[in-house]
């Protein structure tokens, strides 16, 4: 890292708390630990099983937030255990929940079932998460003073991501999509969104002859192809971005072994957002995502995996040295 982006680091991390706003899901996450999954018809004997606050919105504060942003959600919940439950961990999180609902029903829920090499398989239950509305997200948008960057995914009816987007971008707000648990993008929400953020799979699936981000061709073809900043989570092999010139940078992430990757991509996210929030070059924000979720796999959970404040402070110190 040359001498200049040395003293933009030293120099973020002194002035004000970035501030990241993330329009996002909730969900409690029910985790299974298994060997591997039943197939059809079949019934095992699992390992363990955890609760845990997630989704993927929350997930991305939650890490913002850690990573010492000024973090407000954007939400709703339902009326049930869950929501007091995780209302009350956004607020030991030190997130803003002056703009999460309340809502009769259900909270989102999300079973997930980790195998032995630690893959995982999920399936998400939006409940309350539906019934977020576009003036819910202009409004908080409009609300919120000096904000930094955006934040939203595809847990949530895209017409609310959507609005709060282009209520940012009025703004000269960063926006950043996670499109993720994939769906066909609406014109209008790939409008509004600056970075789009896929992990390899969501790439394929965005892609028009469904290819995997394995070439600079590629990625450089739909990066054209949508007129964005594309962003590319590739598990343990790192991420990669294009540059505003059009150019191809590969980030390699830290080698660990990886018990759990639930939340990983998440983790990424919320780092990547707080680098670019709090003045990083793009390159060092992306080496802070990868750094950020290779940590998270080594442990168990979700939000339970992420660094601590006081590891995330190491994590910033050891990839600006």
């Amino acid at each position: 890292m040359s001498l200049s982006e040395a003293k933009v680091v030293v120099d973020s991390l002194h002035r004000k708390l970035p501030t990241v706003v993330v329009v996002g899901s909730t969900m409690m996450d029910m985790i299974t630990y298994i060997d591997t999954v039943p197939e059809s018809g079949e019934t095992l004997i699992g390992d363990s099983f955890a609760l845990g606050f997630g989704g993927k919105g929350a997930n991305q504060s939650v890490m913002a937030a850690r990573m010492g942003a000024n973090v407000y959600m954007v939400n709703t919940l339902g009326d049930d255990v869950f929501g007091d439950s995780t209302l009350k961990n956004f607020q030991d999180q030190g997130i803003n929940t002056t703009f999460v609902a309340r809502t009769a029903g259900a909270s989102g829920v999300a079973p997930i079932w980790v195998e032995k090499d630690g893959s995982n398989r999920i399936i998400c239950v939006p409940g309350s998460n539906n019934a977020m509305t576009p003036a819910q997200a202009t409004h908080a948008i409009e609300s919120i003073k000096d904000i930094d960057i955006v934040i939203g995914q595809l847990e949530i009816p895209q017409e609310v991501t959507a609005a709060a987007f282009r209520a940012a971008q009025a703004r000269g707000i960063i926006t950043i999509l996670n499109p993720a648990p994939f769906a066909p993008l609406s014109a209008e929400l790939l409008a509004a969104s600056d970075w789009v953020a896929p992990n390899e799979h969501e790439f394929a699936a965005m892609h028009p002859r469904n290819l995997s981000p394995n070439s600079d061709e590629t990625i450089r073809d739909l990066a054209k192809l949508l007129g964005k900043r594309i962003l590319v989570t590739l598990g343990e092999l790192g991420a990669v971005f294009t540059t505003k010139s059009g150019e191809i940078t590969r980030i390699p992430s830290p080698k660990v072994q990886a018990i759990d990757t639930t939340g990983a991509g998440d983790s990424f996210v919320g780092s990547f957002a707080f680098g670019l929030a709090s003045g990083m070059s793009e390159e060092l924000a992306v080496k802070l995502g990868c750094a950020c979720a290779s940590k998270s796999v080594t442990r168990r959970g979700t939000q339970s995996s992420y660094s601590s404040k006081e590891e995330a402070q190491e994590i910033i110190k050891g990839i600006t040295n």
